[in-house]
């Protein structure tokens, strides 16, 4: 086995993790990048109005959206591009939950996607003062890039995996999180009922 796996970023337009209008998507094969891309997204019905917070951090403005598919319509293609992957993240309960919101907002099936957390990785593997994605980045080896640009954002948290690997003698994604102690997410699921959360 080698160090394979796709990292994932997105941007949401507003507080609603459902509410994702672009996504970053880098595969890394052998710990090599071997592709890269990334798309708009139109937000789900009731999730697709833009708050200033959020465009003032990523730039993305309701209109450039109009006419991007919508969740629904790029699901498949972000799970033909991740395939079975471990998908790793900067925050990775953020992006995980944006899929699955997501899911639930359209009404898809949730592809039950396990996760890696590079911030997570970051703390473990560094001795830093933030472990922001620009400083953590800057640590792999990763120069500067255009924060909170999607896929820009999904290259450097390949880049803080790819050299944590390197250093701590890594072969596998399952080989890292188990040397530096971090565990990989569970498996993508549903959201569970409103009524089950609040009883929680």
């Amino acid at each position: 086995m080698a160090l394979d796996f796709t990292a994932i970023d997105f941007e949401t337009a507003n507080s609603s993790p459902a509410s994702a209008c672009s996504v970053g998507l880098v595969r890394v094969r052998d710990s090599v990048v071997v592709a890269q891309t990334g798309w708009l997204i139109r937000p789900p019905h009731g999730h697709d109005e833009f708050q200033e917070w959020n465009v003032r951090i990523h730039g993305i403005q309701a209109h450039q959206v109009l006419d991007a598919p919508g969740w629904s319509e790029q699901l498949d293609r972000l799970c033909a591009f991740a395939g079975a992957d471990v998908l790793v993240a900067h925050n990775a309960g953020f992006d995980l939950n944006v899929i699955r919101r997501a899911c639930e907002a359209t009404d898809d099936d949730c592809p039950p996607y396990r996760s890696l957390c590079s911030l997570a990785v970051a703390r473990k593997v560094y001795d830093l003062d933030s472990y922001r994605l620009p400083v953590a980045a800057e640590a792999a080896g990763f120069g500067a890039f255009p924060h909170h640009d999607a896929l820009a954002d999904a290259r450097a948290c390949a880049q803080i995996v790819i050299d944590a690997a390197r250093r701590t003698g890594s072969d596998t994604i399952h080989q890292l999180a188990e040397t530096i102690g971090v565990r990989l997410g569970d498996p993508l699921a549903p959201a569970a009922p409103a009524k089950v959360r609040a009883a929680a």
